[in-house]
């Protein structure tokens, strides 16, 4: 059985990311791409569904792990009766191949060691053709896939796994480098294990120097920490960010909500870019920003919610019936079938973002208010159609709250766009269907009776969205509307504290089964107080939410209150975005979410 969620650390090269549980054992790998198919999946599956572990024989051993500083450069340490070995991993790239490393460091005295490696290609599937070269490494084929094993440890095959059993003596060092490549290629030098950690350690301490630490206070390292891991989920060449390295982790325990999130989210885009501005790191924002371009470009009514690490349209979502599914929690799927969803909130989420960029003096884009406009025109044909809503609902279209406020949002920024940097645009036009769709929610959303906004349209339902409103400038934060919308988020969607993205014991959103509180979500409840003035009660809940971080500083994206375990694919991108952006909202005079929810013509300054 894999561990929980928490038990994992990620390790990655830009390219793709593996899990690396605390008994050593790497559970989830897949390459050359995030989104290829995995050759370690014992993650939602067994070991028989591949996995490569390295630790101790002894049955008595203490783990305990960290990142080195300003890396992503993993150091698991074992503590035996015997002895202390460290077991260091990382992943690197060359020249069209990618190295994933482990290299034990003994300690103290002499521990007895067995390393299992189990190679099973396209999600745990295929059993490959497994020979051993001329100069003693082993290689392992199907298909399109290679991977070849180096190691001075003497290894041998025993039930269709290579295993070897060996000691680590005290000051010595035995490597081990696995390398992918495409099987109809020769096959590549075997990875120096240890010139390709000394090489990761100085290459992320190099990128993390860049991180303005004075933005983030006392919470500069769990920042930094979310900081490289939302570099580590970053596909170097393309610039696009995954939601998470995984696929199919649920959402809850044993549940069916289970989905592939190793792709690009249009509407994480703002929020990454502020994240990713205000820590100093403008190449990425520029490459995200250039990815966001990239993608959209085409008819605007063909824009998706959601692309490939390349812009990639075709997300086929697909079963995998092989695998059982973490913790039995099936199905297991591959591909997103919600790409193909209408989400109105995504015109407003790009918009945003470019108007952002242009805001925080990210260099121009030419090509980008061609696109915008593009956007805009289509939207004001399609804005008052009902839509599937931010979180993706499979239950039909419906007026909701948040997608509306998103066009508005769209409509918005493209009048800032025309007023604050000179471009050409119908200005006036717009505003009169930005004032049309603010009269029509404030009308048809707010609720009297529960004095707040509701999930969409008519219904009594409150959602974890609505309390992006004020952040968005909707509405001020001191408007009695917003306050009684806060006051009943926390009355109805507060779960010991944190809160949910929505009642799902209705099935409002057309799913059986439930979830755990949503974190992102609660890190917006902690803006809220913020832009409220109410910075002790904002204090208080980040510092809990940092509390669900696990040992290496990591989320997922929800969280179980009852059995107090993450839940949901890991480590999520939106979770740690979220994370920095409260971190500098607390620690600076005008943070982001102040900076986002005001100008000079919004209604926030109304």
């Amino acid at each position: 059985m894999p561990g929980r969620i928490e038990d994992y650390a990620i390790i990655g090269n830009c390219e793709s990311a593996a899990m690396v549980g605390l008994d050593g054992s790497i559970d989830w790998l897949a390459l050359p791409r995030f989104d290829s198919a995995a050759c370690f999946a014992a993650l939602l599956g067994a070991p028989e569904n591949g996995r490569w572990r390295v630790a101790p024989v002894s049955d008595l051993v203490q783990v305990s792990r960290r990142y080195r500083e300003g890396t992503l450069v993993l150091e698991t340490r074992f503590d035996t009766p015997e002895g202390t070995v460290v077991l260091v991993d990382c992943m690197g790239r060359r020249n069209g191949s990618a190295d994933l490393v482990r290299v034990l460091l003994g300690e103290r005295g002499r521990v007895a060691m067995r390393m299992e490696l189990i190679i099973r290609c396209e999600y745990g599937s295929i059993m490959p053709w497994v020979r051993r070269l001329d100069d003693g490494r082993v290689t392992a084929v199907a298909g399109p896939d290679r991977l070849t094993l180096a190691s001075r440890v003497v290894t041998h095959g025993e039930n269709m796994r290579t295993v070897a059993e060996f000691s680590v003596d005290v000051g010595e060092e035995i490597p081990f480098a696995l390398t992918w490549s495409p099987s109809f290629r020769p096959v590549p030098d075997a990875a120096n294990a240890e010139e390709t950690i000394k090489e990761a350690t100085v290459g992320w301490r190099r990128w993390s120097s860049s991180y303005k630490t004075e933005g983030s206070g006392v919470w500069s390292d769990a920042v930094l920490r979310s900081l490289i891991t939302l570099k580590a989920l970053t596909h170097l060449e393309t610039g696009g960010i995954v939601a998470a390295a995984t696929t199919s982790l649920p959402e809850q325990l044993g549940g069916p909500r289970n989905w592939d999130y190793r792709f690009c989210w249009l509407r994480d885009a703002t929020l990454t870019l502020y994240s990713l501005l205000n820590s100093g790191f403008l190449e990425e924002a520029a490459a995200w920003r250039d990815w966001l371009l990239r993608a959209v470009a085409g008819a605007p009514a063909q824009m998706q919610i959601m692309y490939g690490l390349a812009g990639e349209r075709r997300l086929t979502e697909y079963e995998v019936p092989w695998l059982a599914g973490y913790e039995g929690a099936a199905p297991v799927r591959i591909g997103n079938a919600a790409s193909n969803q209408l989400q109105l909130d995504v015109y407003g989420e790009v918009l945003d973002a470019l108007y952002q960029a242009r805001r925080m003096r990210l260099p121009p884009s030419d090509a980008a208010w061609d696109l915008e406009r593009a956007l805009v025109e289509h939207l004001e044909t399609v804005w008052d159609q009902p839509d599937e809503g931010i979180w993706e609902v499979r239950g039909g279209p419906r007026h909701f709250t948040h997608s509306k406020v998103m066009a508005w949002v769209a409509f918005d920024r493209a009048i800032r766009t025309v007023e604050e940097f000179g471009l050409d645009g119908p200005a006036d036009h717009w505003r009169d269907l930005r004032e049309q769709i603010h009269h029509q929610v404030c009308r048809k959303a707010f609720d009297p009776e529960l004095n707040s906004f509701v999930q969409s349209y008519g219904a009594k339902e409150l959602d974890g969205s609505l309390l992006l409103l004020p952040i968005v400038g909707f509405l001020p934060a001191i408007d009695r509307r917003i306050q009684g919308t806060v006051t009943a988020v926390e009355k109805y969607l507060l779960r010991d504290g944190f809160v949910a993205r929505y009642n799902t014991v209705r099935k409002v959103d057309g799913l059986s089964g439930s979830e755990g509180v949503f974190l992102p979500c609660s890190f917006w409840l902690a803006d809220n107080y913020i832009l409220q003035g109410r910075y002790d009660e904002a204090r208080r809940l980040f510092v809990r939410l940092l509390a669900l971080r696990n040992d290496v500083g990591l989320l997922a994206e929800e969280y179980d209150v009852c059995s107090r375990r993450q839940l949901g694919n890991y480590p999520q991108a939106f979770s740690h975005v979220a994370l920095i952006n409260t971190a500098h909202n607390l620690t600076r005079a005008y943070g982001p979410v102040q900076h986002r929810a005001e100008s000079e013509d919004s209604p926030v300054r109304r």
